[in-house]
């Protein structure tokens, strides 16, 4: 979900004035989805991922207890938040529906107020572990992802690559005589000049599917699927052009008068069967080569399609 998006509702319930209802009470707030059955729940809840579903307990054809096992048993869905409303008022059964995994239970018939209430307590409860898994993939200083985030997507990617025998580019940047950056101009500036170069970066990624997250340090890699090795040359070196062409002096470096970069990059090589850890090794290896052949340039895996 989207910073900001509206959240959507899913409601359940084979009576088709409740479903009226409970629709029509939701409309103003929120994107509300109407099921009539277990099934059709299912099949909405994995079309749509709502935020919440409001899940009746009697339903003919699959009661809400197994409409709720099965959410639970889908990685697709097993994170939704789901209240039942009920006409079984027993403790026992408030009881069974909560320790199946329910968010919360209300009896019926239901109270507008009372429902509008916990609907909004819930969702306000969604949005804040979004934020809170949003903000564990990211890196506190560059706001790029951080290093947890890019092993996640990079051991995705690597296997769909592999899987579909699509091209896999990755390359990794390393900012030139960044420690004597930070002992000339203070450890302040480095902080600016890291989450300058971080946003240069970020601005070249320019497809939902690409990444660029923070390394360590002053590196960031840059993970590019789908992307061949002559497309990925050529951004890496618009990048790096881009970052020299900042301006920004470095009185310290041997590289030349403004802050530099050094990039590394590979491509995966599909029929040597290169695993994961040896794609990022050969991407290592070439950043060192560009930092030892005088750094502020580009060095790839194989002929470069564009030199410095």
């Amino acid at each position: 979900m989207n910073v900001g998006a509206t959240q959507k509702v899913l409601v359940a319930d084979d009576d088709a004035i409740n479903r009226q209802v409970l629709g029509e009470l939701l409309k103003p707030e929120y994107s509300v989805l109407l099921a009539k059955n277990g099934e059709q729940t299912l099949e909405r809840a994995v079309r749509h991922l709502p935020d919440l579903i409001l899940l009746d307990v009697m339903m003919p054809d699959m009661d809400g207890y197994e409409v709720l096992r099965r959410l639970r048993a889908d990685p697709q869905t097993e994170h939704i938040a789901v209240i039942f409303i009920s006409g079984l008022d027993r403790p026992e059964d408030e009881a069974n529906g909560l320790n199946l995994g329910a968010a919360d239970y209300i009896a019926k018939p239901f109270n507008a107020t009372v429902v509008t209430a916990r609907v909004a307590l819930h969702l306000q409860v969604v949005r804040q572990r979004r934020m809170l898994e949003r903000l564990a993939h990211i890196d506190g200083l560059t706001e790029l992802a951080n290093r947890r985030r890019f092993d996640e997507v990079y051991a995705n990617e690597w296997q769909r690559a592999r899987d579909a025998r699509r091209p896999l580019s990755l390359a990794l940047l390393d900012i030139d005589c960044f420690k004597q950056y930070n002992d000339r101009y203070g450890h302040p500036a480095g902080d600016r000049v890291l989450r300058s170069v971080a946003r240069t970066a970020s601005s070249f990624m320019r497809r939902p599917v690409d990444l660029a997250a923070r390394y360590g340090g002053e590196e960031l890699v840059l993970l590019m699927p789908d992307t061949f090795s002559e497309q990925a040359q050529q951004l890496v070196t618009g990048l790096r052009l881009a970052i020299e062409q900042l301006t920004i002096a470095h009185d310290a470096s041997v590289a030349g008068p403004f802050l530099t970069v050094s990039v590394g990059g590979a491509t995966l090589e599909l029929e040597a069967g290169e695993s994961a850890a040896e794609l990022l090794d050969a991407v290592d290896n070439q950043l060192y080569r560009a930092k030892h052949a005088g750094r502020n340039r580009v060095e790839w895996r194989g002929p470069l399609a564009a030199r410095p």
